[in-house]
């Protein structure tokens, strides 16, 4: 069976996450994708399909949350912002509660997104 991973990119961090893909395409071509609208968008330019949610602040975070608490994804790569300022945090801080309630492995840098990757491929 396919893993499925969620892809979410803050602003700041969206280019760094489509370079990540890029770099991992081989592994990733191997996988289901979701990710929030914008970062989809983004990703899909590299030729993967991607199932795409809502943009972040418009839900799409509360969207990957869901998934996670219903046992639908196999990990969630996150490449996160620290130095900016995000009016949906709320919902990214439920996003990483929901990940911890449910063991779902959580990738917040591009370091540890290849540790999972590379486990998840093995798996």
């Amino acid at each position: 069976m396919k893993k499925r991973i969620a892809l979410i990119a803050h602003d700041g961090k969206k280019a760094e996450m489509v370079g990540f893909v890029k770099d991992h395409l081989e592994i990733l071509s191997r996988m289901d994708l979701v990710a929030t609208g914008t970062t989809g968008g983004y990703v899909e330019q590299t030729g993967l399909q991607v199932n795409k949610k809502l943009s972040g602040p418009n839900g799409g975070d509360a969207q990957i949350a869901a998934m996670a608490a219903e046992d639908l994804l196999d990990g969630i790569l996150f490449f996160r912002d620290p130095l900016g300022k995000h009016p949906h945090e709320p919902d990214v801080q439920m996003l990483m509660r929901i990940c911890d309630v449910h063991n779902v492995p959580i990738a917040t840098n591009p370091a540890t997104a290849k540790l999972i990757l590379e486990a998840l491929a093995d798996d």
